[in-house]
């Protein structure tokens, strides 16, 4: 994700390449965050090592355990190191294809930053933040498609990878028994049916690589939604304005009835935040150059990206579960 975190009155247009001069104490932050999500995503790949070893489902009590291990008996959390250090790979790649993409265009940005949460995945992603005016079309879209198509390109092999060393565990599918029933990507049913033929890929138990994987692609499909600040609406603006203008008003309505439809309450959180992102300000873009055709193709490639990628119920906990 990367958000124009400046108000229209400070984006005044220059003629000259901006001069890039990253921040020491930004740096200094990016690294701090970035460790807090090291140690938050350990503590989640730790739950997802344990259920992979034993054949079993994810369960709540193994995920609160996790967090003990964190200050009983750190070394404990070793195990979790294939997921954390997959997904961070998957988000890192990502964000970077954002901040080259600034760099390559002569706007300034900031360095990564990480969102650390003691969530299911331990992290709510990470984002940079944009200082300076976008001028032209042509570089919007780069900077917005740049992250997910290379983020994308390192999570494949990673879901690769997770279904071939996947494991047959029925109950995984089952309400009754699992505690926790995670989303099928458009993707990873594509490669169910090529290595796994008959087997429903609800039923497969993904190694940490390939649960990290998952991740990557959930929060890839969301950062390429067509709204807002968000990669997709980036991409959006970039081919039509007044299109990207009239999908961030309406979509975070689709979510909300997606959260009412009993598909995934996350979708009330995205409709927010959504929301709160047309109150920031951006600067208006004077440029009537349509993009080329290669960049157009390359927002084909974003929609297919997206299409693989995005679930209307990443997750879903059955009633019996506590």
């Amino acid at each position: 994700m990367n958000v124009d975190w400046r108000s229209a009155s400070s984006g005044s247009v220059r003629d000259t390449p901006v001069p890039y001069r990253p921040s020491r104490k930004m740096l200094i932050l990016a690294c701090i965050l970035f460790f807090l999500t090291l140690c938050t995503c350990l503590v989640a790949g730790t739950q997802f090592a344990t259920a992979y070893a034993q054949n079993e489902a994810f369960s709540f009590d193994e995920f609160l355990r996790s967090f003990t291990l964190f200050y009983k008996h750190p070394l404990g959390l070793a195990a979790g190191l294939p997921f954390a250090l997959t997904l961070l790979t998957i988000l890192l790649t990502h964000e970077l294809g954002h901040f080259f993409a600034c760099r390559y265009h002569h706007i300034r940005a900031t360095y990564p930053f990480f969102v650390p949460f003691p969530n299911l995945n331990g992290t709510f992603g990470a984002f940079i933040l944009i200082r300076s005016p976008i001028l032209t079309n042509q570089a919007l879209f780069d900077v917005g498609a740049s992250g997910p198509l290379v983020g994308f390109g390192f999570a494949v092999p990673a879901l690769v990878y997770g279904v071939l060393h996947a494991k047959l565990v029925p109950s995984l599918a089952d309400p009754a028994h699992a505690e926790i029933i995670y989303g099928t990507p458009l993707l990873l049913r594509l490669l169910d049916a090529l290595l796994h033929p008959g087997i429903s890929p609800g039923a497969l138990l993904l190694p940490p690589i390939g649960r990290a994987a998952w991740v990557g692609l959930l929060l890839t499909s969301l950062n390429l939604v067509p709204v807002a600040q968000l990669d997709g609406g980036h991409i959006l603006r970039s081919l039509n304005p007044r299109l990207h203008w009239y999908s961030s008003l309406l979509l975070p309505a689709g979510f909300i009835v997606l959260g009412l439809l009993g598909f995934w309450e996350g979708w009330y959180f995205w409709a927010a935040m959504i929301l709160a992102m047309r109150f920031l300000r951006v600067p208006p873009i004077y440029d009537p150059t349509a993009l080329d055709s290669s960049r157009r193709w390359g927002a084909l490639l974003a929609l297919l990206i997206f299409l693989l990628s995005f679930m209307p119920a990443p997750l879903y906990i059955p009633p019996t579960s506590h």
